[in-house]
C-alpha cells in the first residue's frame, strides 16, 4: 500500500501531536488570560453589570494616584534592598558550606529545606518570631537588655521585617551558588597564590568573575520574583500598618477582588510586567560589562 505522508511528515505531525495538550493549555490559560488582561486595562469594568470603554483612562488614573504610587516605591524598597541583600547572604552561606567540615551533607540540607516550605506557614511562624511580646528576637533582645520593637506591627519595622524574612529563602540561591563555586577550576586559585594574591584578592579577581553567571541568573530571578511578593504583606499585614506593606501585587488584589475594579486591576499588572521586562532588559544589556563566561573572548 502506497502511504500517504513521507517519513518526515509523519515525525512532525506526532511531534505536534505530542505538543497539542501544552499548546491547547498555554493558549488557554497563559496566552489568552494575558491578552484579555490587556484588552480589559482599557475598559473600566467589573466583569458582571459594566464594561465601559475608557482608553488609557485607567492608566492615567494609576498616575494620579497617591496608593498606587506609594505601593510603587514600598515595591521598589522591598526588591532593591532584599535581593542585594539575600544574593550577599547566599553567597556567604555558600563559601561556607564549600569548605571541609564535619557533617556537611546536613548542614546543606538544613540551610535549604526553609526555601521549600510552604509560603503561608512560614508567614505564620515569622509572625510569631515577630511577636513583640512573646517573639524569637525580641527575647533574644531582652537577655542583652535590649528593649525590641513592634517589627510588623510598627509602620516604620513592618518593611524591614518583611526584609529581614526574605532572608529565610536563600537556600536555593545558595545551592546555585555552590554548584558554581565547585566548577571554578582550583588551577586559577593556586595561579593566583603564586602570584602573591592573599584570600581577599583571590576572591575579588578569581571567584566573583567565575560566579558572576550564577550571580547574574539569581540577581535576575530574585529581582522578579521581589517585584511579585504578595503572600508575606498579605498573611502577615494585610498591607499595614498605615500601608506601610502595601506591594502592587496586593494593590492590584483589592482593586481586582475587594472592589471589583478590574480593568484598573489589570492596568496595575500591565505596568507592573512593563517595570520587571525593563528591569530585566538592562540588567540583560549590562551583563556584557560585568558577567564572565569561560572561553567567550572580548574585544577591548
Amino acid at each position: 500500500m502506497k502511504r500517504r505522508f513521507t517519513q518526515r511528515t509523519e515525525d512532525i505531525l506526532t511531534a505536534y501531536l505530542c505538543l497539542l495538550p501544552w499548546i491547547i493549555g498555554f493558549l488557554a490559560f497563559t496566552l489568552g488570560p494575558l491578552v484579555f488582561s490587556l484588552v480589559l486595562s482599557f475598559f473600566q469594568a467589573d466583569l458582571f453589570t459594566r464594561n465601559i470603554f475608557v482608553g488609557f483612562g485607567n492608566y492615567i488614573d494609576l498616575v494620579q494616584d497617591p496608593l498606587f504610587l506609594k505601593s510603587l516605591r514600598i515595591t521598589a524598597v522591598y526588591a532593591f534592598v532584599s535581593v542585594p541583600l539575600g544574593a550577599a547572604t547566599a553567597l556567604a552561606v555558600a563559601l561556607l558550606l564549600n569548605q571541609k567540615v564535619v557533617g556537611l551533607g546536613v548542614w546543606r540540607t538544613v540551610y535549604y529545606l526553609p526555601s521549600v516550605i510552604s509560603g503561608v506557614a512560614v508567614a505564620v511562624l515569622w509572625m510569631q518570631i515577630f511577636n513583640p511580646r512573646m517573639g524569637l528576637i525580641n527575647n533574644a533582645l531582652k537577655v542583652v537588655g535590649i528593649e525590641g520593637p513592634s517589627w510588623i506591627f510598627d509602620s516604620t519595622w513592618a518593611l524591614p521585617s518583611l526584609i529581614i524574612m526574605s532572608l529565610w529563602a536563600v537556600g536555593a540561591n545558595m545551592l546555585l551558588y555552590l554548584a558554581g563555586l565547585q566548577g571554578i577550576p582550583t588551577h586559577l586559585y593556586e595561579a593566583a597564590k603564586i602570584d602573591g594574591a592573599n584570600v581577599g584578592r583571590r576572591f575579588w579577581h578569581v571567584t566573583i568573575p567565575m560566579l558572576s553567571p550564577t550571580i547574574f541568573f539569581n540577581v535576575v530571578i530574585s529581582l522578579i520574583a521581589a517585584f511579585q511578593f504578595f503572600t508575606q504583606s498579605f498573611i502577615m499585614t494585610n498591607g499595614g500598618p498605615n500601608n506601610s506593606t502595601l506591594s502592587m501585587v496586593l494593590f492590584l488584589y483589592r482593586k481586582a477582588f475587594q472592589q471589583t475594579r478590574f480593568g484598573y486591576a489589570s492596568a496595575v499588572a500591565w505596568v507592573l510586567f512593563a517595570i520587571i521586562i525593563c528591569f530585566t532588559l538592562l540588567f540583560i544589556r549590562s551583563s556584557s560589562l560585568w558577567v564572565y563566561y569561560a572561553g567567550e573572548e572580548r574585544d577591548e
